[in-house]
């Protein structure tokens, strides 16, 4: 037997010990997802949809797992297993792969925009140039004039906007060194330091955030009322506003939060990175290995519904803060002011504080989002080339390309950034691909879920309900995004 086929542990603080490919989904999730897209929604729609967010965090955890237990069970990633399903495989390779490939360039653009967005933090947070000083100082009165209280918001969105400055090279030059520095830490290639990096920084954020909704309870203009939740639980869609497309920006946030299409796909290649199937060892039916497969697939539901808490309650706080305060304050966050006005979230309870709590928060979140993109990006992407060219006379190997990938990655995202310069844009564009791909990700693993679970991994009936319905939903909102899409042309 091989020294790395074990069994699981069964007591909660050894599987607690063994937790980790969840967390680092949530560490890829809580920046573009909750920070900037649910923030977003919530700025445009209010309280109106926050069913819809809910509803995005709750029904992928099904397809997660059933992707999680097709790989514990083969050992194979989800690429390949994609590249398995019958279907039109134009040039040698399934349709899904080719969606994906599509939905890739959108990731890797997404994280052009989040490596903006910590650009644009830094560069508050430490301007470079004068002209870097003299924006921030432009954006701070233009936010500040809007966040006194809801009726002083009122009054200050029918003032007439002083006249904006330019922004300066800062945020292009702090995004570069951010782009660079995470090339250097991913050559090193080393998960565990990957891992742990995140756990603190989206524990650390999330904690701030979180009790700065509480504190906003103690201040009426800015508090949460059960009408608001009423109102966000009712099912319904937020009243037409001019310039707005509240529905829009729910639906490609909804591809983001929770487990998106991207964190699907990533989330089985991380569970091998673990060592989770290396645990159970080969497929041999024995007792052994049947006690081992359904020990670690145990972990793996621990894993999944642990990282479910933490993003469900990130994604409602920030939805939340978006909601109370950015909408009634009429402020939307876009383009070079988007990370100055998501500090107003803070400022109602925090103050003069609320901006340096914020930036250390951004940057830190921000970050690990970026940092862990970079490297699930690098990873899958290196599976794709070996399937790619696994038939050619010179076929390229994952373990040889991941590493340099990881190199390269970062280096590409800052030039989408480069080039569009609106991190907003590129992380909604990002959000409807990955909506688009939901449905064909439910399909993929409902057919894992009959083809390949071997009997000693095969779900309760009630879990198959769950994995039915959560398809279902997938495939609708899947739908309705497309439509949406359709009908802005």
């Amino acid at each position: 037997m091989s020294d790395s086929v074990r069994e699981a542990p069964t007591t909660v603080p050894g599987i607690l010990k063994q937790l980790g490919p969840g967390l680092i989904v949530a560490g890829s999730i809580v920046g573009s997802g909750e920070l900037i897209a649910t923030t977003l929604t919530g700025a445009e729609a209010g309280f109106w949809l926050m069913w819809l967010i809910l509803l995005g965090c709750a029904i992928k955890v099904f397809a997660q797992l059933e992707l999680g237990r097709y790989s514990l069970a083969t050992g194979r990633t989800t690429l390949d297993g994609l590249q398995s399903l019958p279907g039109f495989k134009p040039a040698g390779l399934h349709w899904i792969i080719w969606l994906w490939v599509l939905m890739f360039m959108a990731s890797v653009a997404q994280s052009g925009g989040i490596v903006g967005a910590v650009g644009q933090s830094l560069s508050i947070a430490a301007p470079l140039t004068s002209q870097g000083e003299a924006y921030n100082a432009w954006a701070d009165a233009n936010v500040n004039r809007r966040i006194g209280g809801p009726e002083a918001a009122a009054q200050g969105a029918d003032a007439p906007p002083t006249e904006p400055v330019a922004t300066g090279p800062d945020v292009l030059c702090w995004a570069l060194v951010v782009s660079v520095a995470t090339s250097v830490l991913l050559l090193a290639g080393r998960y565990q330091l990957i891992e742990r990096l995140v756990l603190v920084l989206v524990g650390g954020f999330t904690l701030l955030s979180v009790a700065n909704l509480v504190m906003l309870q103690l201040n009426p203009s800015w508090a949460v009322t059960l009408a608001d939740l009423g109102r966000g639980l009712s099912f319904r869609l937020p009243p037409p506003q001019p310039g707005l497309s509240p529905v829009a920006t729910a639906l490609a946030t909804f591809g983001l939060i929770g487990v998106g299409s991207g964190e699907l796909v990533y989330y089985p290649y991380w569970c091998l990175q673990k060592g989770y199937a290396r645990h159970v060892g080969p497929a041999d039916s024995s007792e052994a290995w049947t006690r081992r497969a359904q020990g670690w697939m145990r972990v793996m539901k621990w894993d999944a519904w642990c990282s479910m808490a933490v993003y469900t309650l990130s994604t409602m706080t920030f939805y939340l803060l978006g909601a109370a305060v950015l909408h009634r304050a009429r402020l939307i966050p876009d383009k070079s002011d988007l990370i100055r006005t998501l500090a107003a979230m803070y400022e109602p309870a925090f103050g003069g504080l609320a901006v340096g709590l914020f930036l250390v928060g951004a940057v830190a979140v921000l970050y690990s989002t970026f940092l862990v993109a970079s490297a699930s990006n690098a990873l899958v992407f290196a599976d794709a080339l070996a399937i790619f060219t696994r038939n050619s006379p010179r076929p390229i190997r994952q373990a040889s390309t991941w590493r340099w990938l990881g190199v390269a990655l970062p280096l590409v995202s800052f030039t989408a950034f480069l080039i569009v310069r609106d991190p907003k844009l590129l992380i909604l564009i990002s959000g409807v691909a990955q909506t688009i791909m939901l449905p064909a990700l439910a399909g993929a693993a409902l057919y894992f879920r009959y083809r390949y679970a071997p009997s000693a991994l095969r779900p309760h009936w009630a879990w198959d309900v769950g994995l039915w319905l959560s398809a279902i939903a997938l495939v609708l909102v899947g739908g309705w995004c497309a439509a949406e899409l359709v009908s802005s042309w």
